[in-house]
């Protein structure tokens, strides 16, 4: 495409059908707190949408969308306080409320969010540039990640309900929260990865003080309400301020208990050296990656190719685990190279909106930038854009590129491009594509391609012990969310799953005494009158 039919793709202003168009801007001028939903008169900070309007000059301009809280220390300060507080170093209503009462009040949440979906569903749309088929994805599969992971909830607990005896010792063990979670999400996925760490912090028995992405930050405000009605006063309190000026505070404070953080690596390296006790401080990050994709000589080039083109551009290849780099042997790379060109060159590129659209405007300028600048660099070092129009851009739209030969000493030979940029490189010995993956700072997921038991087994064992995924024959993915979601080297510190992500933000605790008769009539006493929530043999269904 040119630039004036990167243009055509924008609409005027009276062309955004009526159904798609929000009521108005949203100025957001409150933050919760306490269980309060405080106002805010101080300075705030505009949001502007990838989504562009046309003008009657041909010119484009960014859809302003409103505006949230600009806030600072004495903010954040006075959330973290509060989060502080309903812990109460572990003897607040929350931790100490029974699995079944905070299941209660995590259904309740659930019931109020899922009465806002239209709104939260357009939000998304608009302020990160997500097609509204994957909107509503997005707010769906969280839905069903909080019941599954309920669900999963009572099946730990209820596979703690009894008493174990051991060599003269009775013993009960449960899984007890970690304290005050500091919770961030990424943009891309600014729902469901934020409520990937938030919701099993919550159920544990932690409080949260949680910090919304800078792209998708106003899609939260019409959960204040439900936050706040439907949990303990202090359990969720929400701040709105530069992460640079306030989260190295609050992790140098020494009150958080629990870093939770979806973003890169460099930042979770600076923010863990704040606490001043970093032994204590449990890490929870889901981080960079480079996922690579390994196409063998065998393999089956129509599968290969949509498995790619798909692992590579869903939502702008603005995931981590998307596939960003291709590993073609060289025997069918120009064969390969020409499926793909005719393949991307089928994708529908349009607004978020439109049926079928599958590329869509990126958060801002300056992503398009980035974009442009390593395919310069690319170029400049021996790499060409193999497919008509890649990397022409205006303002935030990008036609996708697929770049080739790309060599050690190109930017995006190592660095994550996070966007719709393809690289390839081709190899004549596996050994070179596996070295690629042993030599990468990242260690999230791999793709092999082909139909050789033999190649594919003798790659499955060096592979798996660099990554944390092997995906045969398949692009990389996250979900089913049962399976564990993990990350080596510098892609992730713990593991999420659903199970997985439960024992992250706890931890194993029990009460124990010698197995005599008195002993044995004090527990029995305690539990059959209801004493103490921790010691207790009921069963959730």
């Amino acid at each position: 495409m040119t630039p004036s039919e990167l243009a055509a793709c924008f609409p005027t202003p009276d062309a955004v059908p009526p159904e798609h168009r929000l009521p108005g801007e949203l100025h957001q001028r409150h933050y919760l707190v306490d269980g309060r939903l405080e106002h805010w008169d101080g300075a705030c900070k505009p949001v502007l949408s990838p989504v562009c309007l046309r003008g009657a000059d041909g010119g484009v301009e960014q859809v302003p969308l409103g505006s949230y809280p600009d806030m600072g220390e004495a903010q954040s300060d006075a959330a973290l306080d509060a989060a502080v507080a309903a812990y109460a170093s572990g003897r607040g209503a929350w931790p100490t409320m029974s699995v079944a009462g905070r299941i209660e009040c995590m259904e309740r949440f659930v019931q109020g969010m899922a009465k806002r979906r239209e709104q939260i569903v357009r939000l998304i749309m608009w302020e990160i540039g997500k097609s509204l088929a994957d909107a509503r994805k997005e707010f769906d599969r969280t839905v069903e990640y909080i019941g599954a992971t309920i669900a999963a909830l009572k099946d730990m607990d209820n596979g703690h309900s009894r008493f174990t005896v051991v060599e003269g010792t009775i013993g009960q063990v449960r899984r007890t929260p970690l304290g005050v979670v500091l919770c961030m999400g990424p943009y891309n996925y600014p729902l469901n990865e934020t409520f990937c760490t938030l919701i099993p912090a919550l159920l544990m028995g932690n409080t949260v003080v949680l910090k919304p992405p800078t792209y998708g930050a106003l899609l939260f405000e019409p959960l204040l309400e439900v936050f706040r009605d439907a949990f303990p006063a202090g359990v969720v309190n929400t701040i709105y301020a530069p992460g640079e000026v306030v989260v190295p505070r609050l992790l140098a404070s020494g009150k958080v208990n629990v870093l939770a953080l979806i973003g890169s690596s460099r930042v979770a390296d600076f923010l863990k050296k704040q606490h001043p006790k970093s032994h204590r401080l449990r890490a929870v990050l889901g981080l960079d990656a480079k996922n690579a994709a390994i196409v063998l000589p065998d393999a089956d080039l129509d599968l290969a190719v949509r498995e790619c083109l798909l692992g590579a551009l869903s939502f702008n290849g603005q995931r981590c685990t998307a596939l960003k780099m291709l590993i073609v042997h060289r025997s069918i790379v120009d064969a390969f190279l020409d499926k793909f060109v005719a393949a991307l060159g089928r994708l529908k590129m349009g607004m978020p909106w439109e049926e079928g659209v599958q590329i869509t405007p990126l958060p801002g300028p300056h992503r398009t930038r980035y974009m442009k600048d390593a395919i310069e660099d690319a170029c400049a070092k021996g790499a060409r854009v193999i497919n008509a129009g890649g990397g022409t851009s205006l303002c935030t739209l990008f036609q996708p590129a697929l770049v080739y030969p790309v060599r050690e000493g190109m930017t995006l030979h190592r660095e994550e491009q996070f966007g719709p940029v393809v690289p390839v490189m081709d190899f004549d010995n596996v050994e070179e594509a596996l070295q690629y993956v042993i030599s990468s700072d990242h260690g999230q997921q791999v793709s092999l391609f082909g139909r050789d038991a033999d190649r594919i087994g003798a790659l499955i064992d060096p592979l798996v012990n660099q990554v944390c995924r092997v995906n045969i024959n398949a692009q990389c993915q996250r979900g089913p969310d049962v399976f564990p979601f993990a990350g080596r080297k510098d892609s992730a510190e713990g593991t999420l799953s659903i199970s997985d992500a439960l024992r992250a933000f706890s931890i194993r605790s029990m009460v124990a005494t010698r197995e005599t008769e008195d002993n044995k009539q004090l527990l029995n006493g305690i539990v059959r009158e209801h004493k103490s929530t921790f010691l207790n043999t009921g069963f959730i269904l």
